[in-house]
């Protein structure tokens, strides 16, 4: 510690020996009386500015010591300052030192500096240092910089290049092994040390790097839909390789090998099996694509800027499994089919002497579909691409991801086609029959209403075989029970097949809305395959969820996965989420893959807004709905429930409210109520007709402009849109400027109400001006500005905007904006964000929750199955309180452990609520079931549940540290806990009392508040005990005490043999008992104290 130095002792005599020196000469000596005086000789030599370095140990290390000797003419500044060369960075500066000098001029003086460089560059790799750098090269500048005379630049002034004198010398750098260990001055935890000594001694070893990419390792469902995976090259680390892959700019050498099982080839003009798209989104080399008669269509982009297309002369097969291998030799282009056991194949070369541009840096490569083109219907199986090589088939090592699903695939299509024969065929069979017999002339009239009444036509006479009868016995026998005359004979077989295939669906889930329907399940499979073989996927999401959790049968992770892939290639929203989900978490043994996670969800992100609007189609708005909230249970209805008939009374009376409120919820399907868009018209007519309600005027304006359930009315919808924009409606604004942007094509008319309703908040209309921008046609803007237009779509995103945030969602995921770096898992969220409102994600979780009401646990258990597994995070939360309601139930049909299976998916979404992270700390705290207990993550449940405010959060931490456990930094820091304000355990524990009161209710007696109340009592109390007053005091008192007593007993008369035995006074024994509190008290702040002390490291 600083300390003012004291005043030196002044010998005898001296006081004396001072006054006379005021009376000799000073010889020039420059005092405060005096100027300077210099000696002519003097005057008239130059002194020139400059300076050396001396540096001791010319190595880079802490604390060097450089001896800087400099002589300044003028008032300066010196500088020191140290520039380091890495191989990622050059000329960083890393040490610098500045000083001035005003007063002693044309003297060389000398200044000791010791440096100080970052840890990371002179100490070697330990537990808090864990990467140091590999420096080339340290420079240490030194230069000197006269004061600047007037307003000139003092910063340019006082640089290296500006410096009046200047000098540097080079340091010889350390590498990383011959490094000290830093002394960081803290302890480790005994596991913690333990486990770095493991690893102390480890060689580093750079990372290798080799031009071959894997793009895809598992399976990739392609529905034809205009979604795909996309992926993004980088620059190579290696020098090497990234000089090799420019200079193949213009000469382009790489292989390219992708494993594919078709269904159908393309329907349109071109189907997109993977293809490079350049920064002004046109297709660049490669891109490949499939036609319609299943040949491969390649196209190149030339260097001079035009574009080269080929086609093979041979075409794809389908339904089978084969390795398509593309390799690019300069203008030369190899062409190999391979079939699976890697014999039979087709070949073909061709040859080019134009050059082909190949940037693979610049720009995004797609797999399946995009916006510019559908991708291929079938499935993608594991994908290789050599950026560098051109290879031969037996050179490439692309083998499939598992040869066990790959042949599921083809022995499910290979079933299906039997049954699809079967079911075809037999359809037709009776379908003939009856023409037959209604072309007959009915001889009676008994005989002609028995044909339109009696039992419907059947077909006896089978045509197929024993062998294939047996085999598919469950399927004739289905076919038999069935009612083919409202099909059309003329009608299309396929979709023959589809209709059978839903009715055997709707059948089973007739038997499982049963009050013990889940009994019903295992035998229920076969028939769901066969739904499934007939197109029907509904059944298919059904089986993938019932093999994969168990339900009612053993789990089979294969099937589970086939069926997932089946589901979601026949575009089953939820079976497309599900494989979204399990890929964006990582679950059930899907790899964690974000480039295929969102090519899932973005395919039902862009079916979300289409399908809210459909008429038709089993769909309810997704409302977030907890079985914990009895509240909205209560606020659920029907059509004949208290709560829908009171709107539809207020609403015929003319109530503006329940018209609106009564027309929302019979348009969406809310709030119980079943989808039904012709009676919401009607409302929203008489709504808007009868009230000047804004809302009903504009809803209903939209209705007739888009011809909606109703016959279009394009004057009315305008003048009923004029009246609710007059009345202030914001929506109304916007919808003036889609009637001219749609109508009129009156661009400017347009974007006038679009920036108006912009500024009244409406994102719609935000979106609309991005899109204006975007396609170029924004009045008085030339060209399109994809830059402005992104900025639009984002504000729109921000309010809610579906296809803006999809329109984000795309950015993101391919990072070719200024403004939206590619950042995978934002995309994913984004676009899963959108997915889940899918309409018929919510018809699914209605049924669930009117199951629930009606106390019908099978059927909603069934249900709430079903949208957990498609990442519902609502669902997962409401499924695992099921399990804890029955659990019987659940042990009995579940395979899984469901509480900790769904609280565990909870807790891992974006949304979770705080009753999943106090549920979870529970278990970790406890130990559940098979589980053990996890001290630390129960903490770091208990944490996160504080953090959104969860009052028992902060409750149960402060239990835990009263139990002498201790909390760890990060998890303070996470709570926003000054460790510094609050370093010991006492203050920490009153700041999580303060909080947990702080965020429960105040108005009433609760834990918290109770809590808080004896914490305080406790600190006051132990005061009060360590009050040295009250303990002298206590002490004095119990001494006169104790002296009045022996005085007492020794006044008794010495032979009284019957004298009561000296006891404990009250006084001394409370005395003592306060003592012994006392010393408790110190026992347990000691405690909390010493599990502080055990992990020093963590609050150093």
């Amino acid at each position: 510690m600083w300390r003012p130095a004291e005043p030196r002792p002044v010998p005898r005599g001296g006081l004396l020996l001072l006054w006379l020196l005021n009376f000799v000469p000073s010889f020039g000596k420059e005092t405060l009386l005096t100027t300077s005086v210099i000696p002519q000789s003097d005057q008239n030599m130059v002194y020139e500015d400059f300076i050396h370095l001396n540096v001791l140990e010319k190595r880079v290390l802490n604390d060097s010591e450089v001896s800087v000797q400099y002589l300044c003419s003028k008032p300066c500044t010196v500088t020191l300052e140290a520039v380091a060369s890495s191989e990622f960075r050059t000329g960083v500066p890393v040490y610098k030192k500045r000083w001035k000098n005003e007063k002693h001029l044309h003297i060389s003086r000398t200044q000791i500096v010791h440096l100080k460089f970052p840890s990371i560059m002179v100490y070697r790799d330990d537990y808090f240092i864990r990467h140091s750098i590999v420096v080339h090269t340290v420079i240490l500048y030194a230069w000197i910089s006269h004061k600047p005379v007037g307003g000139y630049d003092t910063k340019r002034n006082e640089s290296y290049q500006q410096a009046v004198a200047r000098n540097y010398t080079v340091l010889e750098t350390v590498p990383p092994s011959k490094r000290p260990y830093k002394d960081h001055k803290v302890c480790f935890k005994w596991n913690s040390e333990y486990m770095w000594r493991l690893q102390a001694n480890r060689i580093p070893q750079c990372p290798h790097e080799n031009d071959a990419v894997e793009i895809l390792s598992f399976p990739y469902a392609s529905s034809g839909e205009k979604t795909g995976i996309v992926k993004k090259f980088k620059k190579f680390h290696n020098r090497e390789l990234e000089t090799i892959r420019q200079h193949q700019i213009d000469y382009p050498m790489f292989t390219i090998s992708v494993w594919l099982y078709l269904l159908n080839h393309c329907e349109k003009n071109l189907c997109g099996i993977f293809y490079f798209i350049d920064p002004e989104e046109m297709y660049s080399t490669p891109a490949v694509f499939l036609n319609e008669e299943g040949y491969v269509h390649i196209q190149m982009h030339l260097v001079k800027g035009e574009d080269l297309a080929v086609k093979t002369s041979f075409s794809l097969s389908l339904k089978q499994w084969f390795r398509l291998d593309l390799s690019f030799n300069g203008g030369q282009i190899e062409v190999t089919c391979s079939g699976k056991n890697m014999k039979s194949y087709q070949h073909q070369s061709f040859n080019f002497r134009e050059d082909f541009y190949y940037d693979d840096t610049a720009g995004y490569f797609v797999l399946g579909g995009s916006g510019y083109a559908p991708g291929i219907e079938g499935f993608f199986g594991p994908m290789k691409y050599y950026r560098l090589n051109i290879l031969e088939g037996k050179q490439i090592s692309n083998p499939f991801y598992d040869k066990k699903i790959m042949e599921q695939i083809e022995l499910y299509y290979e079933r299906c086609a039997d049954i699809q024969e079967i079911v075809s065929g037999y359809g037709h069979l009776v379908k003939q029959g009856r023409m037959a017999q209604k072309d007959c002339i009915h001889e009676n009239y008994y005989s002609e209403l028995y044909y339109k009444y009696g039992d419907k036509s059947k077909c006896d006479a089978f045509i197929w075989g024993k062998e294939l009868r047996e085999k598919y016995h469950s399927l004739f026998k289905l076919l038999r029970e069935m009612d083919f005359s409202s099909s059309d004979a003329s009608e299309n077989q396929n979709d023959t097949v589809l209709e059978v295939g839903q009715n055997i669906f709707e059948k089973v889930a007739k038997s499982l809305s049963r009050a013990d329907g889940l009994h019903y399940l295992n035998s229920s499979v076969p028939f769901l395959m066969d739904s499934s073989c007939c197109g029907y996927h509904k059944a298919s999401f059904f089986l993938a969820v019932i093999f994969e959790t168990g339900l009612a049968v053993p789990i089979d992770p294969l099937q589970g996965l086939l069926y997932s892939l089946v589901g979601a290639q026949g575009s089953e929203r939820l079976s497309v989420m599900n494989l979204g989900y399990k890929h964006y978490k990582g679950i059930n043994n899907y790899p964690l893959d974000l480039e295929l996670s969102y090519a899932y969800y973005s395919d039902i992100a862009l079916k979300t807004s289409f399908d809210q609007h459909a008429i038709k189609g089993d769909q309810a708005f997704v409302e977030t709905i907890r079985l914990r909230d009895d509240e909205l249970l209560k606020a659920q209805t029907k059509e004949n429930g208290d709560v829908f008939m009171w709107l539809k009374h207020e609403a015929a009376r003319g109530d503006a409210a329940a018209q609106q409120r009564l027309a929302q919820m019979l348009f969406w399907g809310q709030q119980g109520v079943a989808k039904n868009p012709e009676a919401a018209i009607e409302w929203y007519s008489k709504g808007a007709l009868e009230t000047e309600d804004p809302i009903l005027i504009y809803d209903y304006a939209i209705i007739l402009f888009k011809g909606q359930g109703v016959k279009k009315n394009t004057i009315l919808a305008l003048e009923l849109m004029k009246k609710a924009a007059s009345k202030g409606l914001h929506q109304a604004v916007n919808g003036l400027g889609w009637y001219y942007h749609n109508f009129k094509k009156d661009y400017i008319k347009a974007a006038k109400y679009w920036l108006k309703a912009e500024e009244m908040g409406n994102p719609d209309a935000s979106y609309n001006l991005g899109a204006l921008h975007l396609d170029g046609i924004y009045p008085g803007v030339p060209g399109r500005n994809r830059t402005l237009a992104a900025e639009y779509f984002y504000k729109a995103a921000q309010g809610g905007h579906i296809e803006g945030i999809i329109r984000c969602s795309l950015y993101y995921i391919i990072g070719n904006m200024e403004n939206f770096p590619r950042d995978p898992e934002k995309a994913v969220i984004w676009a899963k964000h959108i997915a889940e409102k899918n309409g018929y994600l919510g018809h699914v979780i209605r049924k669930a929750l009117n199951a629930y009401l009606e106390l019908s646990w099978h059927e909603a258990l069934l249900h709430y199955v079903l949208a957990a597994e498609a990442g519902i995070e609502v669902s997962q939360t409401n499924l695992a309180h099921i399990c804890e309601e029955k659990p019987e139930l659940a042990r009995r049909y579940l395979a899984t452990n469901c509480v900790w299976r769904y609280y565990n998916f909870s807790i891992s979404q974006i949304n979770a609520p705080a009753f999943a992270y106090l549920k979870m700390g529970d278990f970790y705290y406890y130990g559940y079931q098979n589980h053990s207990k996890d001290l630390e993550l129960s903490v770091r449940m208990y944490a996160k549940a504080a953090l959104e405010g969860e009052s028992q959060g902060f409750f149960n931490l402060a239990l835990l540290m009263e139990e002498g456990n201790s909390i760890p930094p990060y998890i303070l820091d996470h709570l926003e806990i000054n460790r510094t304000l609050h370093s010991s355990n006492i203050s920490i524990l009153q700041e999580l009392y303060q909080r947990c009161w702080s965020h429960s209710d105040q108005e009433s007696i609760n834990p918290c508040s109770l809590a808080l109340f004896y914490f305080y009592l406790r600190i006051f109390w132990s005061n009060i005990l360590h009050s040295t007053l009250v303990y002298f005091m206590g002490t004095f008192l119990v001494s006169i005490s104790v002296a009045f007593a022996v005085q007492y007993f020794q006044s008794l008369p010495a032979n009284d043999s019957h004298a009561p035995r000296l006891e404990q006074s009250p006084d001394v024994q409370s005395s003592t008992e306060n003592i012994s509190d006392t010393r408790s008290t110190e026992q347990e702040e000691s405690t909390l104290t010493n599990n502080l002390a055990q992990h020093p490291h963590l609050i150093s």
